[in-house]
């Protein structure tokens, strides 16, 4: 590839030392680099807690000059003012998981949602399915030799960047620098803009009774030597809570935040019998508080590598033990689980939970889970005898495993429908028992 062969036979010290010297061609303000971007074009921009919100502020800047721009990406943090509805004839937002901060433009029309697997998403660009024509990263400043890192998201912008025309990077002293596939040269980029912004991030939220209770049940089907695939999220650090006296843990998942700190730093967490990468904590993005972005700094323990692979069901599967945790909307007594929409309306996103709920189910000894509430804010169950219309299915009746609510276990695998409409009764909330009883009953009665 060019960008090895570049950097390792022709790139001079000389070479380096001009890269870093401002008034550079390559360093530039933000609205001269947005500048390159014309009416037509689409954008990636880097996800996450990465999101280079200084680009995307200059972009919608120029949103008088512009028609027809396509700003595509997974969820993003932080203001997104290219997606207000005013600017629909300026920006279409593309979503490959909806955020919050984007999730208006799908009523308003300025918005889209366009469903993938995050292990697939890469292929999108390397197969010119979506061909880009600038991409916006977010990194740290180069090295001695010239190398900057994506530092907390490399997802799919390692083949965003491979495959766009330009590339436009905010170079920001506060990104933590971080090993594996997030590594490039700055000869990589054609403009750098610096910022000196604090990392998009996440406290530790207040955990509750009932997430507290569903913690429990998933840390009871935890062994030890296990492989654990988490997100973000009251339920996912409740569990972690509950595993400080496992032995010999691992972690391969689609990202983590702080609540695998405390585990790591007391060798509960230390990857020794992982099946890949042994003696590495895996990961394709970090969204946590500056604790978090403090320990992955220089931090060769966490290896930062793309979707492709970290959530490659091949590769996840090679872990033994591997419990993949997972939540969801609602899920029907049959065990098939929405988690990307509310009846049609689309919330979320694909994302990698069937890439981890396969994976898992096809590790030796792997443990599939999906963990939810069993009833929403509202008091309205999310055990239900048959799906919203309109709901998508993410997770299968045949994937999924073991569903948890702070009720209890269902085991679902190999269980008849019957015998899954058994389980999951059991653990919805006792006030929607009867109503999910009769509902069910009647509905087969008519099929």
């Amino acid at each position: 590839m060019f960008r090895y062969e570049f950097c390792h036979i022709f790139v001079t010290y000389e070479c380096l030392i001009l890269f870093k010297i401002k008034g550079m061609s390559k360093y530039v303000t933000a609205a001269e680099a947005v500048k390159v971007v014309q009416s037509g074009d689409r954008i990636y921009v880097q996800a996450a807690a990465a999101t280079p919100s200084v680009l995307t502020k200059a972009l919608a800047e120029r949103a008088a000059e512009l028609r027809n721009v396509e700003v595509c990406h997974l969820h993003t943090e932080g203001d997104a003012p290219y997606a207000n509805p005013e600017l629909s004839e300026n920006f279409h937002v593309n979503s490959f998981f909806i955020g919050s901060n984007v999730r208006h433009t799908l009523a308003a029309g300025n918005g889209s949602y366009t469903p993938v697997f995050l292990s697939e998403l890469p292929l999108l660009f390397r197969k010119k399915v979506l061909p880009l024509n600038a991409v916006f990263i977010h990194v740290s400043p180069p090295d001695n030799h010239g190398y900057c890192s994506l530092g907390t998201s490399v997802e799919a912008t390692l083949a965003a960047i491979e495959n766009s025309e330009t590339v436009i990077a905010q170079v920001n002293p506060k990104m933590p620098r971080t090993f594996g596939d997030g590594i490039l040269h700055v000869s990589e980029i054609d403009y750098l803009v610096e910022v000196d912004d604090a990392i998009h991030g996440h406290g530790m939220g207040e955990i509750s009774p009932d997430e507290e209770k569903i913690g429990s049940f998933v840390a009871s089907l935890i062994e030890d030597k296990s492989t654990l695939q988490m997100g973000i999220g009251s339920i996912p650090n409740a569990a972690l809570a509950k595993l400080t006296n496992h032995k010999d843990l691992g972690l391969h998942t689609e990202m983590f935040s702080d609540g695998v700190i405390d585990l790591i730093e007391n060798d509960v967490i230390n990857c020794n019998y992982k099946g890949v990468n042994r003696g590495r904590a895996l990961a394709t993005f970090l969204v946590g508080s500056q604790r978090l972005y403090d320990f992955v700094d220089n931090n060769p323990f966490i290896e930062m590598r793309e979707s492709s692979y970290v959530n490659d069901t091949a590769i996840i599967r090679r872990n033994p033990r591997m419990v993949a945790i997972n939540s969801a909307i609602e899920v029907d007594v049959t065990g098939q689980v929405c988690a990307d929409s509310i009846g049609a309306k689309m919330y979320s996103g694909v994302g990698g939970q069937m890439d981890f709920i396969r994976g898992a189910s096809l590790s030796e000894g792997g443990k599939a889970i999906i963990a939810l509430p069993s009833v929403t804010k509202r008091g309205e169950s999310r055990i239900v005898p048959y799906l919203k219309q309109g709901a998508g299915v993410v997770t299968t009746r045949s994937h999924v495993h073991h569903i948890i609510t702070e009720n209890g276990i269902a085991n679902l695998y190999g269980k008849t429908l019957k015998q899954r409409f058994a389980e999951m009764v059991k653990i919805a909330h006792p006030n929607h028992q009867e109503w999910i009883e009769r509902e069910y009953h009647t509905m087969i009665k008519n099929i």
